[in-house]
């Protein structure tokens, strides 16, 4: 690493000072704290840590903070890696990761969509992960095109390695500029964001995984990885043709899909299938996420969603009905103030089991289920939930700050 200059060395140790005095006073982590005190004493910080590392930069509307920890899981068997795992995904987050990993050569940053163009600027990052891009946060976030322009003309020319999803038309346009790029099929059951052209505007044609635009001729790329098989058991398909099955502890076709990117990624740093699938496998919860808790008798399992296409992907990994399934929805600076998005999510599939509803937007959650003819129940948080379902299993699905008050209340499970 790169020995860092008096005022870096400064700025780094008062970051840790106030990110140490946030945890023992419970008001976070220290992530975000500790970035902000590290980059005000020294505004180029951000780039003084990312110096002479090996860095990727994974981003998405939805799993990037798993595909982070994946990533960075099949890295660790090359040596230690950097990360922000909980997700604090701006530079203030970003700097905190690093000042902790310091001798770390290698570092795999989760970045905000927005962010990209900047800490790509200031790493260098020789590899960008790039998933999805879809509606989310819409009271402050800028609509996808304009992100997906933003990321486009950031690595037009840029000295990175990409590795993006071939079936999401805004990513396959936005990493078409880019110098390397590996293609992964990664999926895109939300397609709602993404019917017309990002190139001309004009409707795509779809057939089931491919589209295409008849007027201009942007069409998606090849991959060079895919998944083969049933959805709960498909296994990694890699440029070689070679399959590879994926014994993952991660439950769902979406997370099969995320490993498949980790895997491209991965092999990007010269990082073998077969290094790095058992790394892979070790991952059971990323920050809460899937995480199994017991309370009171039942086992609580806790998703989260916080967006249409995070809801379809939690419906996915929910067991059989009737296993009850208590939702909660906030409506906070981290969420988004915007609710309008819950009206276009299906909570059909959820008819036939119990149904609880929590949290500070309770009502407009418990107006969309009326409006599909869900059963459900309104309570005041997940405790009594717990109460009236019985004995086994609750699945609880929740946005964003939602999630975090419930792990909070769980004791931080991981």
């Amino acid at each position: 690493m790169t020995k860092l200059g008096v005022r870096a060395q400064l700025a780094t140790a008062l970051g840790g000072a106030a990110a140490t005095l946030s945890r023992w006073t419970g008001r976070g982590d220290g992530s975000v704290i500790g970035g902000r005190v590290g980059l005000t004493l020294e505004p180029a910080l951000l780039s003084r840590l990312a110096a002479d590392r090996r860095l990727a930069l994974v981003s998405g509307t939805n799993g990037k903070t798993t595909t982070t920890r994946l990533v960075a899981a099949a890295l660790r068997d090359a040596g230690d890696v950097a990360s922000n795992a909980f997700g604090a995904n701006m530079p203030s987050g970003h700097v905190t990761a690093l000042s902790q990993g310091r001798d770390a050569p290698y570092a795999v940053l989760e970045v905000d969509e927005k962010y990209v163009p900047l800490v790509l600027e200031q790493t260098g990052a020789s590899v960008v992960v790039l998933l999805n891009l879809s509606r989310d946060q819409m009271d402050r976030a800028a609509e996808t095109w304009i992100l997906a322009q933003r990321w486009r003309t950031a690595l037009t020319d840029a000295d990175t390695h990409v590795v993006a999803n071939a079936d999401d038309p805004l990513v396959a346009w936005s990493a078409g500029t880019a110098k390397q790029v590996t293609w992964v099929a990664a999926g895109q059951r939300w397609r709602d964001d993404s019917w017309c052209c990002p190139e001309c505007g004009s409707h795509l044609l779809r057939e089931e995984v491919h589209w295409q635009c008849d007027k201009c001729g942007l069409t998606r790329p090849e991959p060079s990885w895919w998944l083969d098989g049933p959805a709960t058991a498909a296994a990694a398909v890699d440029p070689r043709g070679r399959r590879w099955d994926l014994d993952l502890r991660l439950p769902g076709r979406v997370n099969r899909t995320n490993a498949l990117i980790a895997l491209a990624a991965a092999a990007v740093f010269g990082i073998s299938v077969d290094r790095a699938l058992p790394h892979l496998a070790e991952v059971a919860s990323v920050a809460g996420r899937y995480t199994v808790v017991e309370r009171d008798g039942r086992e609580v399992r806790l998703l989260l969603a916080k967006n249409p296409a995070g809801w379809l992907e939690a419906f996915d990994v929910l067991e059989p009905a009737p296993t009850p399934v208590l939702l909660s929805v906030n409506a906070q600076g981290p969420d988004g103030r915007d609710t309008s998005w819950l009206w276009d999510v299906d909570y059909r599939v959820l008819a036939g089991r119990p149904v609880f509803v929590t949290g500070e937007r309770r009502l407009d959650l418990a107006v969309r289920l009326e409006v599909d003819k869900v059963d459900f129940e309104l309570v005041r948080d997940i405790d009594e939930a717990v109460e009236r379902v019985p004995p086994g299993r609750l699945a609880v699905i929740a946005n964003y700050t939602a999630f975090q008050a419930i792990r909070t209340s769980y004791g931080r499970a991981l």
